[in-house]
């Protein structure tokens, strides 16, 4: 045994259940350091990480030897399980909704671990949404291309464009930690401006099989008037 109580690595059949062992362990740690950084914030002790995990210290610092790689880990994490999410969402039937959840989920990610993220950047190293965004390209240009044969947003609109837009959102959405609520309503403004509309009987509309569902997203937002507070680095919407 060693100082953190796990068996020495071993040639052999016996080498296999070491290492699930250790993915097991690293996996735990991550989860747990997720939930003590969104609880205590990512100035939070490791210490605080390891009893989360129920693993002994020397075993966290053996898979994360400084608090910088223990952070990029839990965004690395983070973005691997939030791929995983959005990748199902290929497959939902009503293709604007799915869109639109794929945009609340993303600013969500942002947002819950904004912590996380500032900590980081004190370190040096900068979390862009847009960064993330660019590795989730071919599920925004599946859910993109959806929308657009569905006839539920305008067809000129480029996976770029919108990787872009919701990169400032989502962007400041983080910064400034805004509600969900807020997010919500951002989201909502943006999908009216990039559906489809045709003129029709001398009118214009919305020409969208999807258009009922929206209008009931929209219709279940509550309407308390949103206070923006302006202040120093964190002050935002509320």
């Amino acid at each position: 045994m060693n100082r953190d109580g796990v068996p020495p690595v071993s040639d052999g059949a016996g080498e296999r259940p070491v290492r699930a062992d250790a993915r097991r362990n690293r996996m735990r740690i991550l989860e747990a350091a997720e939930a003590v950084f969104a609880e205590q914030g990512a100035s939070a002790s490791t210490e605080a990480v390891a009893a989360r995990a129920g693993v002994a210290i020397g075993t966290v610092f053996r898979h994360f030897p400084t608090k910088p790689e223990l952070l990029q880990a839990v965004v690395m994490n983070l973005l691997d399980r939030l791929t995983t999410e959005v990748d199902e969402l290929v497959n939902e039937p009503e293709a604007l909704s799915a869109l639109f959840e794929f945009c609340l989920r993303v600013m969500a990610v942002g947002v819950r671990n904004r912590a996380v993220f500032e900590r980081l950047a004190e370190t040096g190293i900068r979390v862009h949404v847009g960064d993330a965004l660019t590795r989730l390209r071919p599920v925004v240009d599946v859910l993109l291309e959806r929308t657009q044969r569905a006839g539920a947003v305008r067809e000129d609109l480029q996976p770029a464009e919108l990787i872009a837009l919701l990169a400032a959102i989502g962007q400041e959405a983080m910064t400034a930690g805004w509600s969900e609520q807020f997010r919500h309503r951002a989201l909502t403004v943006l999908f009216e401006g990039i559906q489809l509309t045709t003129e029709s009987r001398g009118q214009t509309r919305v020409a969208s099989s999807s258009r009922t569902e929206f209008d009931n997203r929209i219709e279940r937002l509550t309407s308390p008037i949103i206070t923006i507070r302006r202040g120093g680095y964190g002050d935002g919407c509320r």
